[in-house]
């Protein structure tokens, strides 16, 4: 008697463990690959029962994807306009929260780029440069912006692959595909990509700024989960990840 009440005490524990773990799926820009891996990884510390995935990759396509019903509670956009469309059109199950303004460098693996500037590009030695599609990509559309204020992009326009987000582009650089590339700061910084070669940033002045925001989507409207991460983004801990990756915050809301 004692052996079955004893599994079923184990059960019941087990029942009301799953019953308060929690699920989310998010949605992130590439740039936040290392920085908000790592805040995940201190959120699953206090929080050991839930379960958070993330999938990242550009914004412009997970703005395409929430529009056709994807299963994403979070979506974390390098470019705050993206949020801010699909909150106007009813996509979004709480305000549009800024959390950072990203910037751009010049990165290569193979050369000092800190000793360099854009219009080096236009070197005939530089024939194969990276950056992230302007198509769909905020940090490629920056770096277009950025080329053609400096006055270089029909001179340099033959020589771009593009990559599909800006972490694919960066991929570009580090395996020698591309000589050199336009990729995010926070990507420059980790310690992988810094100890392979130096970057140059480049003036915010030369584009429009990289202004970022995220939403909790309509399908997580009742997800506390959601909730619980949200506000976790915008705790001190999670700050000062986002400023060691080089993101300028936003003030505290």
């Amino acid at each position: 008697m004692k052996t079955i009440q004893t599994l079923l005490l184990i059960v019941c524990c087990l029942s009301a463990s799953l019953a308060h773990a929690e699920k989310i799926l998010i949605a992130a820009a590439a740039d936040l690959k290392f920085a908000l891996d790592e805040i995940a990884a201190e959120f699953r510390k206090a929080h050991p029962d839930d379960t958070i995935e993330i999938v990242y990759g550009s914004s412009g396509k997970f703005f395409t994807q929430i529009q056709q019903d994807a299963p994403y509670d979070l979506y974390f956009s390098a470019d705050i306009a993206f949020p801010d469309k699909l909150s106007k059109a009813g996509f979004a199950a709480s305000e549009v929260k800024p959390y950072a303004v990203g910037r751009i460098v010049l990165w290569s693996a193979q050369m000092d780029a800190s000793k360099l500037t854009l219009k080096n590009l236009t070197d005939p030695s530089i024939t194969r440069i990276a950056i992230a599609n302007p198509k769909h990509a905020p940090y490629g559309k920056r770096a277009e912006e950025a080329l053609r204020s400096t006055g270089i992009w029909a001179a340099v326009e033959p020589k771009l692959v593009y990559g599909e987000n800006i972490a694919h582009t960066a991929q570009f650089v580090q395996t020698g595909n591309a000589q050199i590339g336009i990729i995010a700061l926070s990507l420059a910084l980790n310690p992988e990509l810094a100890r392979q070669g130096g970057h140059y940033l480049i003036p915010d002045t030369l584009h429009e700024p990289l202004a970022q925001g995220y939403i909790i989507t309509k399908r997580a409207a009742d997800n506390a989960l959601a909730e619980r991460f949200s506000a976790y983004v915008d705790s001190k801990p999670a700050r000062e990840v986002m400023t060691r990756y080089g993101f300028t915050l936003p003030a505290r809301r």
